[in-house]
C-alpha cells in the first residue's frame, strides 16, 4: 500500500529565538513497516494515531501503539518508529520549538514521565492538529493563525494530562501569582485588593505573606516596582516625567514626583537629567 501524506515544513533560521514556532505538521497513512531512526530531532515532535498501529522505541523501551494513543519526540532524545505490518497506523503531528516551548511541554506534564499518552475521549486533538495544518502556510497571519492553533493544542494537553500546581504550605505560590500580576498590570490603575483577589486571598492574607517572604508590604512593593519601572523609562531619555509617570500607573504627577523622591532620593526631573548629562559625557 502506498502513503498519503500531507506534511508542510516551516524552518526558519529566526525561528529558535522565537517565544514558540511551529517547524512542521502533518497527516501521514503509512506505508506497512514505514519507519523513522533511530535518530534525533532538534526540536519537540507529537504525533497522535488516527488508525492502525506501530512501534515507537524510546530510552531502551519500546511501545506499541494503536488509535488513540500519541508518543512525544523530545530534543536530542534518540527514537524510532515504525508502522505496523499488517495494520500500519495513520498519524497527524506538529513539531515546534522555541523559548517558550519547555515551559508549555512542562505544563502538559508529558515531560518527566513515559513519552507515550492515550486521549480517545472525543476527536478534539485530532480537530485541532488539523486546524493547524490547514491554517499552514509562511505569510505572517497564517504564522500568527498556527501558533494560536499549537497553542490550543497545548493547552488541550494541559487540561487532560497537566497537573494545576499546588500552592505550598508556606503560601509562596500566592506571593508569585501576586507579583507575576504587577509585573503584567503595574501601568493600570491597580489596587493592593485587587492584587490581593488575582492571587485568590484576602488582603491581609496577602500582607502577611509579603511580609513573610520578601520582608515588605505588598503596597510598598507595588509602589517601588513601578518607580523602578519609570526610572528605567526616565533613563531612555525618550519620555518626559509626567509621560514616564503615566506609562508606571500614576495618574498624578506631583504625587509620582513625591513617591519617586522618597525611593530613590531625588526629584524624577533631576534624575532624568543627570541620565542625559552621564550619557553626554559617556559620549
Amino acid at each position: 500500500m502506498g502513503e498519503d501524506e500531507f506534511r508542510r515544513s516551516f524552518r526558519d533560521p529566526f525561528h529558535n529565538s522565537l517565544g514558540l514556532a511551529v517547524y512542521s505538521c502533518g497527516v501521514q497513512r503509512c506505508a506497512s513497516r514505514h519507519s523513522w531512526g533511530p535518530a534525533v530531532r532538534d526540536h519537540y515532535l507529537i504525533h497522535y494515531i488516527l488508525s492502525g498501529c506501530g512501534i515507537f522505541r524510546c530510552s531502551g523501551k519500546q511501545h506499541r501503539l494503536s488509535v488513540g494513543d500519541g508518543f512525544l519526540v523530545v530534543p536530542s532524545q534518540l527514537v524510532s518508529y515504525a508502522a505496523d505490518d499488517q495494520n500500519p497506523w495513520t498519524y497527524c503531528w506538529v513539531g515546534f520549538n522555541g523559548s517558550d516551548a519547555k515551559r508549555l511541554m512542562e505544563q502538559t506534564g508529558l515531560l518527566g514521565r513515559e513519552p507515550v499518552f492515550h486521549y480517545d475521549g472525543d476527536d478534539k486533538l485530532e480537530r485541532l492538529l488539523t486546524a493547524i495544518c490547514n491554517s499552514s502556510g509562511t505569510s505572517p497571519s497564517e504564522e500568527a493563525r498556527m501558533e494560536s492553533g499549537l497553542l490550543l493544542f497545548l493547552a488541550a494537553l494541559m487540561d487532560q494530562f497537566g497537573k494545576a500546581p499546588q500552592p505550598q504550605n508556606n503560601g509562596y505560590e500566592y506571593v508569585k501569582k501576586a507579583i507575576k500580576f504587577i509585573d503584567y498590570n503595574y501601568s493600570s490603575d491597580i489596587t493592593v485588593s485587587s492584587v490581593a483577589a488575582s492571587a485568590g486571598i484576602s488582603r491581609s492574607h496577602l500582607y502577611r505573606l509579603f511580609m513573610q517572604h520578601i520582608s515588605m508590604p505588598p503596597n510598598e512593593y507595588l509602589m517601588r516596582y513601578r518607580i523602578r519601572k519609570a526610572a528605567a523609562l526616565l533613563k531612555t531619555g525618550n519620555l518626559t516625567v509626567g509621560e514616564a509617570a503615566f506609562s508606571t500607573g500614576f495618574s498624578d504627577q506631583l504625587y509620582f514626583s513625591r513617591v519617586f523622591r522618597r525611593f530613590i532620593g531625588i526629584p524624577p526631573s533631576r534624575y532624568a537629567a543627570c541620565e542625559s548629562t552621564r550619557k553626554e559625557n559617556a559620549t
